[in-house]
């Protein structure tokens, strides 16, 4: 069947680390002639990047409003705009819009769904239209092998105990660092098999929706980790196919905000690979007592940075950093509230490290310029990220406590080592992931090849 006349609907997880990706594969689908319809919220829509001018009579937006439920907050319709624990109800509401997402297809029926790992019950919706769906995953291929195959997923016959996290799974064929930190099990057993006030857990989401669906596309691309790709593949029991990690396109020079030229003269004055990026994404709301003593950290360790910091919920300015940190700092380090524009930051030839969350998005973006990775994973799959880095000799992880924290002096020692004379493996390993996450040549041929597929697989799918 030729690509116009394939119409792929996609309906990603209410968080922008799932919107923009599934965003981001829309646009290249759409640039090879498939018709998109991309499903959320209205806020979400409205606060999604615009569409590229000549995709956007191709790729159509279309609204679903979400239901109020008790427990989450008026108005907020993204992970961004709630507290960590409200999530349960995010997905409690998420749910409801079973019944307008039937209307949706019977009013524009599409040939495939491309879906998230939430809504467990699309599959067998779109059976009713004799409508096809496929499982798009945002994380990594060894994120997904860690937590398992589909009965294991539901029923956790294999680990029952927060410490049988803490280790790779029996399932994986080769020898792997992918685990959880000691404090972070517990919410991952709980997460995976426990239901929260949804109703249902991670682990039955996923195992449903990979029971339901036809296929599996995954954000990531052999290059980086064939051999957790593979070893997917046997645990689905179906295709797997990635379809690269999208890395981002730079604008041109000229195109940077003007009310950050001071911030780039600032970094125009420091030597090559001098400068430490610190930032935690838009996610993850750090709270103050993390914020001073990373900032200690970062002082202490004597290295100079730039440091993307958004201001947690409830506090005020000049609360947030530890007294005459600023002042202190002077020429050292730069503070940047609020948004930033993080790719030209990482692309300045004074960036020498990144000081980071372990966000997968992140990690493209960083390798993409072959930068060495200070790690300190926060929630989610974060540390399996970590662990994943870690094991290729692409980063450092930030020791923590027993209890998860962190101290000034971890982060002080991680960061000199990383940056200095003892990091030079991992600088070089690191650089070496240009050649992977930088070659769109690379990249755009994975989506060539899932075309291929989605084709062949229309055509199976009318005989």
């Amino acid at each position: 069947m030729a690509t116009e006349e394939c119409h792929v609907m996609v309906f990603p997880w209410l968080a922008f680390g799932h919107m923009l990706p599934f965003l981001e594969l829309s646009k290249k689908l759409a640039a090879n002639g498939i018709k998109i319809s991309f499903v959320s919220t209205p806020r979400n829509l409205e606060r999604l990047p615009s569409i590229p001018a000549h995709l956007s009579d191709i790729i159509k937006l279309v609204e679903i409003i979400l239901p109020t439920v008790d427990g989450l907050p008026e108005n907020c319709e993204a992970t961004v705009d709630i507290q960590q624990a409200e999530t349960q109800y995010l997905k409690k509401a998420y749910d409801n819009l079973q019944a307008p997402f039937e209307k949706l297809l019977e009013n524009d029926t599409p040939q495939l769904i491309l879906i998230d790992f939430s809504p467990y019950w699309v599959p067998e919706v779109a059976a009713k239209f004799g409508v096809s769906t496929a499982f798009f995953s945002v994380y990594t291929a060894a994120t997904l092998a860690y937590m398992g195959p589909p009965d294991e997923l539901r029923w956790g016959h294999r680990r029952k105990t927060p410490e049988a996290f803490t280790v790779a799974p029996d399932w994986f064929t080769f020898r792997s660092l992918v685990s959880h930190r000691p404090d972070y099990a517990p919410t991952m057993l709980r997460n995976l098999h426990f239901p929260d006030e949804s109703g249902k857990s991670s682990g039955e989401r996923i195992s449903t929706i990979i029971e339901g669906c036809q296929f599996v596309a995954i954000r990531s691309c052999k290059e980086f980790e064939g051999e957790y790709i593979d070893l997917l593949q046997k645990l689905y029991k179906k295709p797997v196919l990635p379809v690269g990690i999208f890395p981002p396109e730079r604008k041109t020079e000229n195109a940077v905000d003007s009310s950050w030229s001071s911030t780039f003269k600032w970094l125009d004055r420091k030597k090559p690979k001098s400068v430490l990026f610190v930032g935690f994404g838009s996610e993850y709301k750090m709270p103050v007592e993390q914020v001073h003593e990373l900032a200690h950290g970062l002082e202490l360790s004597g290295i100079s940075f730039i440091w993307i910091l958004r201001k947690p919920k409830g506090v005020d300015s000049l609360d947030l950093l530890p007294r005459n940190f600023e002042a202190r700092m002077f020429d050292k380090g730069v503070v940047c509230l609020g948004w930033a524009p993080q790719i030209d930051i990482l692309a300045h030839p004074s960036i020498g490290g990144c000081l980071f969350h372990s966000g997968w998005g992140s990690i493209i973006e960083s390798l993409g310029f072959g930068h060495p990775l200070i790690l300190m994973p926060m929630v989610a799959d974060q540390g399996l990220n970590a662990k994943l880095l870690v094991e290729k000799g692409l980063g450092y992880e930030v020791p923590r406590n027993e209890d998860g924290s962190f101290t000034r002096d971890m982060v002080a020692e991680s960061v000199n080592l990383v940056m200095g004379s003892q990091g030079e493996p991992i600088r070089k390993n690191a650089s070496q992931m240009k050649s992977t996450f930088c070659d769109h040549n690379l990249q755009k041929n994975y989506i060539s090849l899932f075309i291929r597929y989605l084709q062949r697989f229309k055509r199976t799918e009318s005989t």
